[in-house]
C-alpha cells in the first residue's frame, strides 16, 4: 500500500506580523469618568424632582426650562455611559 506524502510543515507564526485590519483594544477611561457620569445622572434626577416637588419655585424660576436642564444632564450622563469601558 502506498504511503501518503504528508502535509508540508507549518510556518512559525511568531515571526508573522498581525494583519493590519485587526483593531487594538480600546484604552481604559480616565479615573474621573465614572464619578462624572454618575454625578450628571444624579444631578439631573435631583434637579427634576426638586422642580416638581416645589411646584416650579426651585431650583430656578425659569419655568419648564428646568426640565431641559435636568433631562439634559441625565442624557449627558447616559451618553457617557455608552462610552464607558
Amino acid at each position: 500500500m502506498p504511503e501518503s506524502k504528508g502535509r508540508p510543515p507549518k510556518k512559525s507564526r511568531s515571526r508573522e506580523k498581525p494583519p493590519p485590519d485587526v483593531a487594538k483594544a480600546p484604552a481604559a477611561n480616565p479615573p474621573w469618568f465614572v464619578p462624572v457620569m454618575c454625578g450628571l445622572m444624579i444631578f439631573g434626577v435631583l434637579w427634576v424632582s426638586t422642580f416638581y416637588i416645589t411646584s416650579g419655585d426651585w431650583p430656578l424660576k425659569i419655568g419648564y426650562w428646568n426640565l431641559v436642564i435636568g433631562l439634559g444632564s441625565i442624557m449627558a450622563g447616559f451618553a457617557m455611559a455608552t462610552r464607558w469601558r
